[in-house]
């Protein structure tokens, strides 16, 4: 069975035993080992491009996120502010419903205490 890790010029990367490390077998009977080496430093490259962009988004994203957050505690401290003036809104509403009705009621019965003392004559 064919080697699956080799390359058409000679070259074969393997897995190690650390995912971090790659092991390379040079043959160099098949290997024109300046194009191999030309070829890995373009691939470096790219990967180094493509890893710098990476960090270049993540950067922006984690600024993105940044100023969600402080827009999202600006706007929770609106809410908390506008929530405490309704309570008290609604507070003052309730003790003036109130009194609003106690003095409805009292000129109803003064009414009708007049009314009776008026036609009891």
């Amino acid at each position: 069975m064919a080697n699956p890790y080799r390359s058409s010029q000679g070259l074969s990367a393997r897995p190690a035993g650390n995912s971090d490390e790659i092991q390379l077998r040079i043959d160099p009977v098949h290997a024109d080992l300046d194009e191999e080496i030309s070829g890995l430093r373009k691939q470096v490259t790219q990967l180094k491009h493509v890893a710098q962009e990476i960090e270049t988004e993540a950067r922006i994203q984690n600024e993105f996120v940044s100023d969600l957050q402080m827009l999202m505690s600006r706007a929770q401290a609106g809410v908390k502010s506008g929530m405490k003036k309704l309570n008290r809104t609604i507070a003052r509403q309730r003790s003036n419903h109130i009194l609003q009705v106690i003095i409805f009621g009292l000129t109803c019965f003064s009414i009708v205490y007049l009314w009776s003392k008026h036609f009891k004559r």
